[in-house]
C-alpha cells in the first residue's frame, strides 16, 4: 500500500547524507522529522483500522463454521426423520458455510500479514524517528562546524594570498630601494674618481705651465 512504501522511503532515508545536501539543514532535519511523526499517525490509525478489520473477519469464520456444523446436524436430524430431501437441503447449505469459513479463513489469514506488516513498519519508523530525534542536534551541530571551518579555511586562504602579495611588493620596495641606493653609491663613487682625476690633471697642466714658466725665465 502507498503508506507502507512513503514509510519505507522514511526508514530508509541516510539522515547525513540529508543534512549534507541540504541547503537548510535545520529546515530539513526538522521537516524530516514532522513527515516521520505524521507518518506514524496514520500508521498507527492504520494498526488500529487492521486490527478491528481482522477481528471482524475472524469473527464471520466463526460464525460460518458455527453456521457449518449447525446445518450439519439439521441434516443429520433430516435423516433420522426419513427425510433425505430436507437432509439435502441442509448440507447443501452446510457446504455453503464451509466456502464461505474457507474464503474468510484466507481473509483473515491475508489480514494478520498485513497487521503483522504494519506493526513492523510501525516498530522500525519509531526506532528511525527516535533516532532522528537524538540525532537532530548533534548532525545540525555537525555540520554547523563544519560550514564554519571551511568559512575559516577560505578566509584563512584568502588571508594567505594577501599576506603572501603584501609581503611580496614589500620584498619587491625593498629590492628596488636597494637597487637605487647601490646606483646612488655608484653614481657617487664614479663622480668622485672623476674630480680626483680632474683635480690631478689640473695639478700637472700647472706643473708643466710652471715649468715651461721657469723655463723660458732661465
Amino acid at each position: 500500500m502507498a503508506l507502507l512504501e512513503r514509510v519505507s522511503t522514511l526508514i530508509r532515508a541516510n539522515l547525513n547524507d540529508l543534512v549534507d545536501k541540504a541547503e537548510d539543514p535545520e529546515k530539513m532535519i526538522k521537516q524530516v522529522i514532522l513527515d516521520m511523526q505524521n507518518q506514524l499517525l496514520q500508521v498507527k490509525t492504520q494498526v488500529a483500522i487492521s486490527i478491528a478489520d481482522q477481528h471482524v473477519l475472524e469473527k464471520k469464520l466463526k460464525e460460518n463454521e458455527e453456521n457449518e456444523q449447525q446445518w450439519l446436524k439439521r441434516a443429520e436430524m433430516a435423516v433420522d426423520k426419513g427425510d433425505d430431501a430436507l437432509a439435502r437441503a441442509a448440507v447443501e447449505r452446510a457446504m455453503s458455510c464451509r466456502s464461505m469459513a474457507d474464503s474468510f479463513r484466507q481473509q483473515v489469514e491475508d489480514q494478520k500479514a498485513q497487521v503483522e506488516n504494519l506493526k513492523s513498519a510501525l516498530l522500525k519508523l519509531q526506532q528511525k524517528l527516535a533516532e532522528a530525534e537524538s540525532k537532530s542536534e548533534m548532525l545540525i551541530a555537525q555540520h554547523r562546524r563544519s560550514r564554519a571551518l571551511k568559512k575559516a579555511n577560505d578566509a584563512g586562504a584568502a588571508a594567505g594570498a594577501d599576506s603572501n602579495s603584501a609581503a611580496f611588493d614589500r620584498m619587491k620596495e625593498k629590492v628596488q630601494h636597494t637597487e637605487s641606493t647601490a646606483q646612488a653609491a655608484a653614481d657617487l663613487a664614479a663622480d668622485d674618481v672623476e674630480g680626483r682625476f680632474a683635480a690631478l690633471e689640473k695639478e700637472q697642466e700647472i706643473e708643466r705651465l710652471l715649468a715651461e714658466i721657469k723655463s723660458k725665465r732661465k
